[in-house]
């Protein structure tokens, strides 16, 4: 079963997109949109950007879990994964979000 993007919005009114993979897991979380057309535009940089390598940031968080983030070629945070129990659980999210983004459907779960 292929990825897909989901279109949310937040209680604030925002809209978000997670990217799931096929087993219906988050792998990558978008931060807030007050436009939907802007969350649309999020999603295709992430199309574009989970392409390279060099646009994850690996990242460790105060307590020890292992995450990532993925920047546009402008450096800015397009989406960010959850917290992971390992470095190396924590590369798998990135390879998924690799092989998933480029194809994943969007669904849009505000309409």
């Amino acid at each position: 079963m292929a990825g897909k993007f989901e279109i949310g919005k937040r209680r604030n009114g925002e809209f978000q997109f997670n990217l799931k993979a096929g087993n219906g897991q988050v792998i990558l979380s978008s931060e807030g949109y007050k436009e939907k057309a802007s969350a649309l535009n999020g999603i295709e940089s992430v199309r574009r950007h989970a392409v390279d390598e060099a646009n994850f940031e690996r990242l460790t968080a105060k307590d020890g879990s292992p995450y990532f983030n993925l920047r546009a070629s402008n450096g800015q945070v397009i989406g960010h994964s959850e917290m992971y129990s390992s470095a190396a659980a924590r590369d798998n999210g990135i390879e998924s979000v690799k092989g998933n983004a480029p194809g994943a459907s969007v669904v849009d779960l505000t309409a």
